[in-house]
């Protein structure tokens, strides 16, 4: 009979483990993920703060989530924008050496004269994570 018991509290207790060990698995992934998306935005701002010699940065915003609305996944998104004397097409030289600018993920984009935005878009380490539903 005392195996009876043992199995009767192994069924009760089995899909509380179960739930505790999946809210956790969920909390690393948002950490991790948010995590990556400060690293990839220190970077970014480092690369351009190497690369070009009269940079002011104006504004730098970083976003962890599901940025397009679409489907149920994590995305790292960096957005900085900032100043500089040189043309697009130099930034955008300077720049090819760290990044690949694809026009859709990744991108610097004339806001004004004299002002740019660079846009760079990644998947997160925990792509499946809650925090993209």
């Amino acid at each position: 009979m005392k195996w009876f018991r043992k199995i009767g509290l192994l069924f009760v207790f089995l899909p509380i483990i179960l739930l505790v060990i999946f809210v956790a698995y969920e909390l690393f992934g948002l950490c991790a993920n948010r995590i990556a998306t400060k690293y990839q935005t220190d970077r970014l701002q480092s690369h351009l703060e190497n690369e070009i010699w009269d940079i002011q940065i104006v504004s730098v915003y970083s976003e962890t989530g599901n940025t397009s609305g679409t489907g149920n996944h994590v995305d790292c998104l960096s957005l900085i924008t900032f100043s500089t004397d040189m043309q697009e097409l130099e930034v955008a030289n300077k720049m090819s050496k760290h990044y690949e600018l694809d026009g859709w993920s990744c991108y610097i984009d004339q806001i004004e004269d004299g002002q740019y935005l660079f846009y760079l878009n990644t998947s997160a380490p925990f792509v499946n994570n809650i925090e993209g539903h």
